[in-house]
């Protein structure tokens, strides 16, 4: 257990001391050679995805990637026609969904049949859908004087676009809905089974927004560099998402944001390097219980496996803590990469936990981490 100091309102504050871990924790490989850096990673049953700054999307196989004694794997790669980087990745059922750099959201579908590829081993084929938002809903948009926002001082736009870097992607827990946050300060709404943009929530923010996470019960969190946490829920009896809390305590932007698995703790990650955690009181009201610190820059990048935190950092590290209301203890601290950690992803085997890391080094890590019981 890690030393608790009191916050207030019943929080502590958790600090790491690596002299205290007991556990086992190696990486099993690394994936080398990329002439960019990683912006993003999303791992879907046996495929990692992984996307660059220079807009490519590269993919391997886990197993692959598990069984491999190389440090460099062959991988299969997608790229994007002048995308930029490639912000946020989202996978539902036989579709890839990309954020860019350059506004846009692309979708690709995945086609399992198993062709000849160019890099000697087998590769899957993927095929670009769609772009968001699609010609026909700016087409149809474009025509109506009511559908023009205001995006810039001196610019307007219709409301389904984005004017920015998409900076993140996530999805209902249904897949019926996909959602995007961006720089531009908004956060759209867009049905997956026709792309489709429902809804635009203009000026969520007062400055970019880095980050979403979406509960089961379909609230809505957005954190931005404004320093604040928005939630936005949509009632039974209305047609669109509405404003009903805003969490101000951190005192720098925030860069992350995780829910973990039952929702009952949120986890956000800001420019300072402390990692807020927030839970339910009494009242309702969601309010700081504790404070992680250990990180001694900016946190980049979070990501939940089942019943532990990842936090990936500017001071090159992850951490791994507890996601408990009872104990967020720090667990490990994985040392490796040469730059900043942008991306995270992650799954629990059998007895142990498989962490994928990518950074600004270029460089893509495996770990193994083995998690000793509460």
């Amino acid at each position: 257990m890690q030393p608790r100091e009191s916050l207030g309102h019943g929080g502590y504050l958790a600090e790491s001391d690596s002299s205290s871990f007991s556990f086992l924790h190696e990486c099993l490989t690394t994936l080398t050679g990329h002439a960019s850096y990683i912006s993003s990673l999303a791992l879907s049953g046996k495929r990692l995805y992984a996307g660059f700054f220079d807009g490519d999307v590269k993919l391997w196989s886990v197993k692959t990637l598990l069984d491999s004694e190389n440090e460099v794997s062959r991988s299969n790669l997608i790229t994007p026609p002048g995308g930029g980087a490639v912000k946020s990745l989202v996978v539902l059922e036989d579709r890839l969904f990309t954020a860019h750099q350059d506004h846009k959201i692309r979708v690709w579908r995945i086609n399992d049949e198993e062709s000849d590829g160019n890099n000697g081993g087998s590769s899957k084929r993927y095929m670009r859908l769609a772009t968001l938002p699609t010609l026909g809903d700016r087409f149809a948009k474009c025509l109506m004087p009511k559908n023009q926002v205001q995006v810039r001082r001196h610019k307007k736009s219709t409301w389904v676009h984005h004017v920015d870097a998409v900076s993140g992607l996530a999805l209902s827990r249904d897949g019926a809905l996909l959602y995007s946050v961006s720089w531009d300060r908004t956060l759209k709404i867009w049905r997956t089974s026709d792309c489709k943009c429902l809804e635009s929530i203009t000026n969520a923010h007062d400055d970019a927004v880095n980050a979403l996470a979406i509960a089961d019960d379909g609230d809505i969190y957005s954190g931005s560099a404004d320093r604040t946490i928005k939630i936005w829920r949509k009632h039974v009896e209305e047609k669109k998402h509405s404003l009903v809390s805003t969490l101000s305590k951190h005192n720098s932007g925030i860069n992350a944001l995780a829910l973990s698995s039952n929702a009952s703790l949120l986890f956000s990650g800001a420019c300072d390097g402390s990692v807020f955690v927030w839970e339910r009181d009494n009242d309702g009201e969601i309010v700081v219980a504790g404070v992680l610190r250990g990180h001694t820059e900016s946190i980049l990048c979070l990501a939940i496996v089942l019943d532990i935190l990842c936090s990936g950092s500017a001071d090159k590290t992850v951490r791994i803590w507890r996601s408990s209301a009872r104990d967020c203890s720090c667990l490990a601290v994985l040392e490796g990469h040469k730059g900043p950690v942008k991306c995270l992803s992650g799954a629990a085997s059998e007895e142990s936990y498989l962490i994928y890391s990518g950074g600004l080094d270029c460089d893509i890590k495996i770990w193994t981490v083995l998690v000793p019981p509460l």
